[in-house]
């Protein structure tokens, strides 16, 4: 049996809290959210953006949390009633649990950033170090103001690796949260025009990225991608912090971790590189080129882990892409099958490329065709509309049959396509799902991608709950 994430004095001593009613003998796990917490848990009551965690205490409570985090504006209304740990700010309690929890952590630690590919070489990482050690890491994208904390808070203490994302939206939040999580190796898998609405440039990004560098460990490892034009700027940030070692990766000639060749298939890449001088060939059971890059950066975390890269390279092999991210279904449609490719996480101009390609390389059966199913992407500031018209270009080139698109930005993709390759366009993803229902047919292969905030999940959700799953991505 495993020992108790937390003790109840351990908890409540790391927050600063004072208690209010009995104290817990275990913390078994923490929560921010009542539909997903279990018995043991301890509830923080954080403010999110809709809704204050402080009125689901009571919920938290009957559901078996171990305790609740509230703040002292609260403490009246729930006297009594606890166990409570009373904090002036729940949200800053949790900040100081999960500094708490890495200071006592022995394992080795790794940070992921990046314009593009957080989470899934995020997921590649814990893949190939839980093979090696036990392992530790966001069960999702938490790689926000509370994401991270709460990871932090929710680590054993007697992992041996420990795996955190970081990510951005605006300037000055990638350092903070980089010091609450220490790390040994830190990546920034790429720059991309993604989050232009807050930054002038994309070299703006690149040093709000680079901020990690602050926060490693002295003499740990800073990881950069070779191929972008930002390279030199990423190394210059990096040799001025703390880092003792820069691996960079890529397929430039003098990348540290080198992509000599791959063969890219629809569901799975060969791969031959060159890790720090030594030969390597694996399968990769994630397609896509962009894996394939982001593959590099999880062998170069492995080498300056000391891990081991023959059996780290062996366990890419059962990569699967996440949820939202590239995970694949074949459904049963109307006179026959079609695949169903789910991207509908996140769009932005390099992830929307990655995923027409790979749509290119679908193969289709009978009167199958390519379609993708594209939602605006967000956050891009006054080039957003030229963005989303250059994708024209990777739409012609990957033999896509039909496009249906919605959001105003996709209009401008939508109209400067030839008429023979329109689907369907409205205004919002409610609109359009209806017409990309009734448009499936047998043989297709569908790829449904756009920012969180275009709502193309629905449109998968209604897929998938009209026709009948034939097989899913394990």
């Amino acid at each position: 049996m495993s020992a108790p994430l937390w003790s109840g004095d351990s908890l409540v001593a790391a927050m600063g809290a004072r208690l209010a009613g009995a104290t817990p003998a275990a913390v078994t796990g923490a929560s921010i959210d009542t539909r997903t917490l279990e018995p043991g848990d301890a509830f923080f009551a954080i403010q999110g953006e809709a809704r204050d965690g402080h009125e689901f205490v009571a919920g938290a409570l009957a559901k078996g949390a171990a305790l609740a985090v509230i703040d002292e504006a609260h403490a009246a209304r729930f006297s009594g009633e606890g166990p409570y740990a009373v904090v002036p700010d729940v949200l800053r309690a949790m900040e100081l649990a999960g500094a708490a929890r890495r200071a006592e952590l022995k394992a080795q630690v790794v940070a992921v950033t990046g314009s593009v590919g957080k989470t899934g070489t995020k997921e590649a990482l814990r893949l190939v170090l839980s093979r090696q050690g036990k392992t530790h890491a966001p069960v999702a994208s938490y790689n926000n103001h509370w994401g991270v904390p709460l990871t932090l808070c929710r680590t054993p203490r007697d992992v041996v690796y420990g795996v955190y994302e970081i990510g951005m939206s605006n300037p000055g939040e990638i350092l903070p949260l980089a010091r609450l999580v220490r790390p040994h190796v830190a990546i920034i898998t790429t720059i991309q025009p993604v989050h232009l609405a807050a930054f002038a440039s994309l070299e703006g990004i690149a040093e709000e990225k680079a901020s990690v560098f602050w926060a490693l460990e002295p003499g740990g490892t800073a990881i950069i991608n070779a191929d972008i034009p930002q390279t030199e700027l990423l190394r210059s940030l990096a040799k001025a912090g703390p880092a003792g070692c820069i691996i960079s990766f890529g397929e430039s000639m003098d990348a540290d971790v080198r992509l000599v060749s791959c063969a890219l298939k629809p569901d799975v890449s060969t791969v031959d590189a060159v890790v720090m001088g030594q030969p390597v060939t694996y399968r990769l059971g994630s397609p896509g080129k962009h894996i394939v890059l982001n593959s590099l950066a999880v062998l170069a975390a492995v080498t300056a882990l000391g891990a081991d890269l023959a059996l780290a390279a062996l366990a890419l092999g059962d990569l699967k892409p996440p949820a939202g991210r590239g995970a694949r279904q074949i459904l049963q449609g109307p006179g026959g099958a079609f695949a169903l490719i789910d991207e509908s996480y996140n769009g932005n101009p390099a992830s929307m490329r990655a995923a027409i390609e790979n749509l290119g390389r679908m193969p289709v059966s009978g009167r199958g065709r390519r379609v993708a199913v594209l939602g605006d992407m967000l956050e891009l500031g006054p080039s957003g509309p030229d963005l989303h018209k250059g994708l024209a270009e990777v739409v012609l080139g990957n033999g896509v049959d039909k496009v249906f698109a919605c959001g105003p930005l996709m209009r401008g993709l939508y109209d400067s396509l030839p008429s023979t390759l329109r689907g369907a366009y409205a205004a919002q993803s409610s609109g359009l799902e209806p017409l990309v229902l009734d448009a499936i047919r047998a043989g297709d292969v569908v790829t449904v991608k756009g920012s969180l905030g275009s709502r193309m999940g629905p449109i998968v959700k209604a897929i998938v709950a009209r026709f009948p799953t034939l097989q899913a991505d394990e």
